[in-house]
């Protein structure tokens, strides 16, 4: 059992205090919104999916168990939401089963260029959905491909070719933005 920071607002909202979950809704809702947008791609649709998943997570709080970070329990309904929206969409992912391809590529920890957040985050808008959500899954959120492979229902092999094909056509984009300037 995990002690959660916001442990007396969490019970309040529970009990339906409406400045409670207005409190907790401001303290998440930025950080939730750009999880999403970061998978989705779009604000507008982003927004939509957190108003969604507070509503979601306001009516489920009597499951929170503490077990986890309220914030990572949220999360989870954000990034579930989101990858249901791209589903809804018919996102289309293209996977590779053989990663040998990607065999030579370099580690991340071989590339010393600093980057610039917001040219990344351009970058980013130009992946394909399914590269854009799995890169962000796990280069952004942090999970592990073998999360990835289970939230997506995909093999891991999938998640990892298809990162690293992302990564490269986001390498290839920053090379040619540095190259105009």
């Amino acid at each position: 059992m995990q002690t959660d920071i916001h442990k007396d607002i969490i019970e309040r909202s529970k009990r339906g205090d409406v400045r409670a979950q207005y409190e907790l809704y401001n303290r998440y809702a930025k950080a939730m919104l750009n999880t999403s947008y970061r998978l989705v791609g779009s604000v507008e649709t982003a927004e939509d999916i957190l108003q969604e998943a507070f509503t979601e997570a306001f009516k489920k709080l009597d499951s929170f168990r503490y077990e986890s970070a309220f914030g990572a329990w949220l999360k989870r309904i954000v990034v579930n939401r989101s990858i249901n929206e791209l589903k809804r969409l018919k996102a289309e992912l293209i996977f590779v089963e053989d990663v040998s391809a990607f065999d030579n590529e370099k580690s991340d920890n071989d590339d010393n260029t600093e980057l610039n957040v917001k040219q990344i985050k351009q970058a980013m808008k130009k992946l394909p959905d399914g590269s854009r959500t799995i890169f962000s899954l796990y280069l952004l959120e942090g999970y592990s491909h073998k999360e990835i492979a289970e939230i997506l229902n995909i093999s891991e092999s999938n998640s990892k070719s298809q990162y690293l094909r992302a990564k490269r056509k986001i390498k290839e984009l920053l090379n040619e933005v540095s190259h105009e300037n």
